[in-house]
């Protein structure tokens, strides 16, 4: 896709959506499931979509909450459900519909107590915190579309390890959302609004404070406060607004709230690449206004708006490409968290940067390469086999400092605040220690291309395999490995991956979007790269030919 003109430039009135058109929406559109857009569906991280599209209406949250609550009492949860919610305008109406239907089954919900935002990771330590101590287990619901433009609605089910559900839950809860829908609602039991906030059943608690005071447990807070570490902070209008100031008087931070505005029109954006409104905080047309700002301070820091992504700052590099501010942070918490076994691994998903696995030989670290999508990296983060897990899109978690699982979702918060760790302990920003690593590993060249897809041709991708891959070369250089399982775990990629010596494309359908994506990089130039997406290409497409789409 080429770059729209009003890329990076602040956003226009033209662009801003019509939020009371879209909330109306909500209530009054009526989804038809033998419309496979109009269905429940799951992708790598919830069910997304718009009002207006009919596909995140009213109706789906209904069903999709009376799923959970069924899924809740078939495996005996009786702990509390903690709700979270983001800032999008579709979240607050969703808010409402899952807490009438979550009280109406009886099931206990903890809400923040001003009934504000909670941002992911929020929502995974506290299931995590409350299972380490109750035998009744707790589990979370999160309302939100993550950097989806302002005009989506998305939902999301954590279980009770606290991060994202497996493929086999969500599965089974969007089977029977969409078998709820086909019967008119008929099985959806429900309360008036008013009645559920007032119930027993529902509390309220001070997640900030809760959150704020744990911090110290997986970041060192004394350091980057005794070194003044400046660090500025845009929360792209997102669900940690209110965290960022309670976590600089907590700990004495210098912190500067760049942004403090909630809009859910989100105006105050700059567009994305592609011309839209998108909270993306890995891009740097999004970033735009933080960029601008990097000679202001030590690090400057970006969220997406439910906080589990990151966008890293400095005054030596501007926006860090994601992939390489995970190898910098992976690099310096293996040389830096003396309680960790040596025996944890790396994880990373398989369109994460190669430079990662150069480091993993180089400080002789066991790495698993899984598929996209956290839900791969729970289980070993759990039982913290697993030390960090990360993935491309400016997503990751790692452990506490002793060593203990953190959480099992990602956590934009804490992979900001360990820049100004990093800072404060080395005297080097992450930028500056990426240098060093691209010196002695090589300079990565990286991107990711889109493109149109339609529902078939997305099956069709997602089900490619080494057979349909012909040729022997890619961009002049041998093909070594041609996957469609991932080498960490051998779970089914949902596409294909093609690897040679010096670099790689992997293709695979959206989860949440009518594109299929082709990652790639070269760590021999970036005219190299664009020759592995100009091939990749070709076999996409032929591949759609060859199914006749």
């Amino acid at each position: 896709m080429s770059v729209h003109p009003h890329a990076g430039k602040p956003a226009r009135p033209c662009d801003r959506i019509n939020i009371a058109r879209l909330t109306s929406d909500y209530f009054l559109l009526k989804p038809d499931v033998n419309v496979v857009s109009q269905r429940v569906s799951f992708g790598t991280s919830g069910h997304r979509g718009s009002t207006t599209k009919t596909s995140f209406n009213e109706h789906h949250i209904l069903a999709i909450s009376q799923a959970v609550a069924e899924y809740r009492k078939q495996h005996n949860f009786t702990g509390p459900l903690f709700l979270g919610k983001d800032t999008h305008a579709l979240s607050e109406p969703a808010f409402a519909s899952a807490i009438s239907v979550l009280i109406a089954n009886d099931v206990p919900v903890v809400i923040q107590e001003d009934e504000g935002f909670t941002p992911t990771p929020v929502v995974s330590r506290l299931i995590i915190e409350h299972n380490k101590y109750n035998e009744d287990q707790a589990d979370g619901l999160i309302i939100t579309p993550s950097h989806n433009p302002p005009s989506d609605g998305g939902i999301k089910y954590n279980p009770p390890h606290g991060g994202p559900a497996e493929g086999d839950i969500t599965k089974l809860i969007e089977q029977r959302a969409n078998e709820i829908l086909a019967n008119g609602l008929k099985d959806v039991v429900t309360m008036d609004f008013s009645e559920a906030m007032a119930s027993p059943l529902l509390k309220k608690s001070d997640f900030i404070d809760f959150y704020t005071k744990q911090l110290a447990q997986v970041i060192d807070m004394d350091a980057i406060s005794k070194a003044g570490i400046k660090i500025g902070v845009d929360p792209l209008g997102g669900s940690g607004i209110d965290y960022w100031p309670a976590i600089a008087k907590e700990y004495n931070l210098n912190i500067e709230v760049v942004n403090p505005v909630v809009d859910a029109n989100f105006a105050f954006m700059t567009l994305d690449k592609d011309g839209k409104i998108r909270m993306d905080c890995s891009s740097p047309y999004a970033m735009a206004s933080l960029i601008a700002m990097k000679d202001d301070f030590d690090v400057s820091v970006g969220n997406d708006p439910d906080f589990d992504r990151h966008g890293i700052v400095t005054p030596s590099g501007g926006l860090m490409n994601p992939n390489h501010y995970l190898a910098v942070a992976i690099n310096y918490l293996f040389t830096h968290r003396k309680q960790w076994s040596a025996d944890a691994k790396i994880g990373k998903t398989l369109v994460s940067s190669s430079l990662i696995d150069r480091l993993a030989d180089k400080i002789q670290k066991p790495l698993s390469e899984v598929p996209v999508g956290f839900k791969w990296f729970v289980d070993g983060l759990a039982d913290s086999s697993y030390a960090f897990g990360g993935e491309e899109s400016a997503g990751a978690s790692f452990l506490s400092l002793d060593g203990s699982c953190w959480t099992t979702d990602k956590d934009g918060f804490v992979m900001c605040l360990l820049a100004a760790e990093m800072i404060a302990t080395t005297g080097k920003d992450p930028h500056q220690w990426y240098q060093e690593l691209a010196a002695d590993l090589g300079e990565s060249s990286y991107g990711r291309v889109d493109a149109v897809a339609s529902l078939e041709q997305k099956a069709v991708l997602s089900s490619l395999s080494a057979d349909d891959v012909s040729q022997d070369t890619l961009a002049g250089e041998k093909i070594l490995a041609i996957l469609s399982h991932a080498p960490g775990n051998n779970a089914a990629i949902g596409g294909i991956k093609v690897v040679t010596e010096n670099g790689w494309f992997a293709a695979r359908p959206s989860g949440t979007e009518e594109i299929y994506k082709i990652y790639g990089e070269s760590f021999i130039s970036d005219e190299h790269l664009q020759t592995i997406f100009e091939e990749a290409k070709v076999l996409v497409g032929n591949a759609f030919k060859n199914a006749g789409l």
